[in-house]
């Protein structure tokens, strides 16, 4: 099977596609308060992010335009994968040192922290991709798809890009950024699939 830039397109698709219904299925289980295996959930993340860093990687050395919003995929992947990593091996880890010795609470916190940066910056990233994707599916007249991706994608950024600058602490509710940018998938998913079928 020859791996041309249209199949490519749809394998990315059906990633950003998978990731965005397993994230909705984790919050509304985590909402829900409904007992999961995160190993699973967040391994099974880590394992599409990893896939994606090499197809939208693909995609963007093959593409002739928006090698902006393959690079911002290909980057999210990356960082995601990192953030993923520290959820299943730190946080445990450090969950309990910080519970056994004194004055160590601390400790978790920053993990915490570190491992939320690093996931509102692939946000970002994704709402980037979504905006540049949007944009392009708008130019093509794809009016309802791309302007909606296109408008969540800007949304993504504006909010993970105020919880970058002012932290999880500040006036914008972490899940807002967590929600726009599983919206800004989803959509990017969708576009990517319209922008797939108009190729030739």
């Amino acid at each position: 099977m020859e791996f041309t830039n249209k199949r490519i397109t749809l394998i990315t698709a059906s990633l950003l596609l998978l990731l965005a219904i397993s994230q909705g299925i984790y919050s509304a289980l985590y909402s829900a308060e409904i007992g999961f295996s995160r190993q699973v959930a967040w391994g099974l993340e880590a394992l599409i992010f990893t896939l994606l860093v090499a197809f939208a990687g693909t995609a963007m050395v093959q593409a002739k335009n928006a090698q902006l919003g393959w690079s911002a995929i290909a980057f999210a992947a990356v960082l995601n994968i990192v953030q993923v990593s520290i959820g299943l091996t730190l946080f445990s880890t450090f969950g309990k040192v910080a519970g056994t010795v004194e004055g160590a609470q601390p400790l978790i916190g920053g993990v915490v922290s570190l491992s939320f940066m690093i996931y509102y910056a692939a946000k970002l990233l994704l709402g980037l991709a979504a905006l540049v994707f949007g944009l392009s599916y708008l130019a093509k007249g794809g009016k309802a798809i791309g302007g909606l991706t296109a408008l969540a994608g800007g949304v993504a950024m504006l909010a993970n890009g105020i919880l970058i600058t002012f932290g999880r602490d500040g006036f914008l509710p972490s899940a807002v950024a967590g929600a726009s940018g599983m919206i800004a998938t989803l959509l990017l998913a969708i576009c990517l699939i319209s922008l797939y079928r108009k190729q030739d």
